[in-house]
């Protein structure tokens, strides 16, 4: 595959180029790859020295080193790089020079035993995983927004309802009965549109996970922090909170740190721990969030199932036993419904204290 220029003349591709430098030497090609573990006892070697940009070690294979060149039979490449492994076997491949240059800028003076290019995808990895449990869970409390809207409208209609029948009970209202039906209708509707919008939102295909899933997944995103955060003399607190969620906010107060790395070249490395970490703590943030937003939910039908359960028996006592007493009925019935719903949304939560520990600094 080629592609062409600002000027409209074809330009080989990478991997035409690769080939061809390796039909030229009569050597095998390697492309940089941060994923490629570059053996630790090759970068120890390295640490400290002056080294060319022409080629560099990438894979050991027994006692045979094998070095990335961009010419390996350049005397000055083959020089440096048996000064550097007296004691090993040479075999070369041939790379273009800007993935020799990646090699470098991933490689290069990292401390021995930990893996710079490889430790930054893992962090990317992670990273991701986190945002994408955070848009999860951002969906999780449009929904419950759309739940409270939804019962705006509910609590409109019964609310028409309950007037419309309080007022066709009113002797002073008896010649204006013919509005009543409307208006009943009227709040009728509204409380049809706000149950079925409701229904909907519970039965979606972002269905509303349990509180122990949400806090469980939130721990399963987090994991990550034990094998890539790396802090000396920094000890993570005791759990001492009872919710496992307010213990994983307690574990990230130790993991959060400003780092200043020596040799600067780690610092990029360091930088994406501490995104990572920031990240992590926005994830259990989101997570208190949704759970409060549950809360709020169920307050909220709670509150309106009340009202309604109040206003219910308030007429029955009221205007007595009549005709229109099912609509009274239906008025406590509906706020049954409500204040149950909304205890089954609340009580999970209730348990729950939000606060993360503020951030240690670390020189």
């Amino acid at each position: 595959m080629t592609t062409s220029d600002g000027a409209g003349r074809a330009r080989p591709s990478k991997k035409e180029r690769l080939q061809a430098l390796s039909d030229l030497h009569g050597c095998p090609h390697i492309q940089f790859d941060e994923r490629m573990p570059v053996p630790p006892e090759l970068l120890e070697r390295l640490h400290g020295v002056e080294l060319s940009r022409l080629w560099f070690p990438v894979i050991k294979d027994g006692d045979t080193v094998i070095i990335a060149a961009g010419d390996p039979h350049d005397p000055k490449v083959r020089e440096e790089a048996e000064r550097i492994f007296p004691e090993s076997g040479l075999d070369f491949m041939v790379a273009l020079p800007e993935d020799i240059e990646w090699f470098r800028q991933d490689f290069l003076h990292a401390k021995p035993g930990l893996l710079i290019g490889t430790e930054r995808t893992g962090l990317a990895y992670w990273r991701n995983t986190l945002a994408h449990w955070r848009t999860r869970l951002a969906c999780y409390r449009t929904d419950l927004a759309k739940a409270r809207t939804d019962l705006a409208f509910l609590r409109w209609g019964l609310g028409l309802i309950a007037i419309a029948a309080a007022l066709m009970r009113l002797k002073e209202f008896t010649g204006k009965q013919l509005y009543y039906p409307g208006l009943i209708l009227v709040g009728a509707a509204c409380a049809l549109y706000g149950v079925l919008n409701y229904h909907r939102v519970r039965k979606s295909k972002l269905r509303q996970p349990g509180h122990n899933t949400l806090v469980e997944i939130t721990a399963a995103t987090i994991c990550f922090i034990e094998g890539y955060h790396f802090i000396d003399g920094v000890k993570p607190p005791s759990p001492t909170k009872k919710t496992m969620l307010a213990r994983l906010g307690d574990l990230l107060g130790g993991y959060s740190t400003i780092l200043y790395p020596d040799p600067p070249s780690k610092e990029r490395t360091h930088l994406a721990r501490e995104r990572n970490v920031l990240a992590a703590q926005r994830t259990v943030d989101a997570c208190y969030r949704t759970i409060y937003a549950r809360a709020r939910t169920g307050l909220a039908f709670i509150r309106t199932g009340i009202s309604f359960i109040s206003l219910g028996l308030g007429l029955t006592i009221y205007f007595g036993i009549s005709v229109m007493s099912f609509m009274d009925l239906a008025l406590f019935v509906s706020g049954l419904l409500m204040t149950l719903d909304g205890v089954l949304w609340y009580l999970p939560v209730r348990k729950e204290k939000a606060g993360l520990l503020r951030c240690p600094v670390t020189a």
